[in-house]
C-alpha cells in the first residue's frame, strides 16, 4: 500500500509540474517576427543604429532570441556609417550585444579621410552602445590601398582604432604620388 501511494504521489508532482512549466521542457519559439526591425535615435532625433533580420525568434526556456540574416546599421552623427551583415546571429536579453555568425561582412563608408573598408570573418560580436566590434576568429580587412588579415580583432568606430592580433599579415600598395615613376 506504502508504495502505491507513493507513486500515486509521484506521478501527481510530475504531471501538475508539465501542466504548469510546458515552456521549460521544450526549446520551440514563443513569438516569431518577419522583417524585424529595431531602431535607435540620438537627444537630436537622428537615427544612431538599427537593427533589422528577416526572421526573429525568441526562446523563453533559456530567453535566447535569433536572427535570420541580420542586418546592423551604424549612423552615429560626425561617424562613419557602418553596416554589418550575416547569415545568422543572436541578441543578448538586453539587446544591446548582438553575435552574427557565418559569412559576416562589416562595411564601412568612405569618409573624407578613409576609403571605404570591408571586413570579413565568422564571426563578430557587437557592442551596440559603445560602438565596438570584436572577433576572435580569422578576419580581413581590404580597402583600395591595403589587405591585412589577423587571428582576431577589435574595431572602435568613434575612436577609428582599429586593433589585430595574432598572425597579423599585409599587403599595403605605395601612397600615390610619392616616388612613383
Amino acid at each position: 500500500m506504502f508504495a502505491l501511494a507513493l507513486l500515486t504521489f509521484w506521478l501527481d508532482r510530475v504531471v501538475r509540474e508539465e501542466v504548469r512549466h510546458p515552456s521549460l521542457r521544450r526549446h520551440d519559439a514563443d513569438y516569431i517576427v518577419d522583417r524585424f526591425s529595431i531602431t535607435s535615435y540620438d537627444r537630436e532625433g537622428r537615427m544612431e543604429s538599427q537593427l533589422s533580420a528577416e526572421r526573429m525568434l525568441h526562446y523563453p526556456d533559456d530567453d535566447t532570441t535569433e536572427l535570420v540574416k541580420p542586418r546592423v546599421v551604424y549612423t552615429k552623427f560626425d561617424q562613419p556609417r557602418l553596416v554589418l551583415t550575416a547569415d545568422r546571429g543572436a541578441l543578448s536579453q538586453d539587446g544591446d550585444e548582438v553575435f552574427l555568425y557565418e559569412d559576416v561582412l562589416l562595411v564601412r563608408d568612405a569618409s573624407a579621410d578613409y576609403p571605404e573598408t570591408r571586413m570579413r570573418s565568422e564571426f563578430l560580436h557587437v557592442l551596440r552602445d559603445r560602438s565596438v566590434v570584436v572577433t576572435d576568429r580569422p578576419v580581413s580587412v581590404t580597402d583600395p590601398r591595403r589587405s591585412v588579415s589577423a587571428s582576431a580583432m577589435e574595431y572602435n568606430n568613434e575612436t577609428r582604432v582599429l586593433l589585430l592580433s595574432g598572425q597579423v599579415r599585409g599587403d599595403f600598395a605605395p601612397a600615390a604620388g610619392r616616388g612613383e615613376p
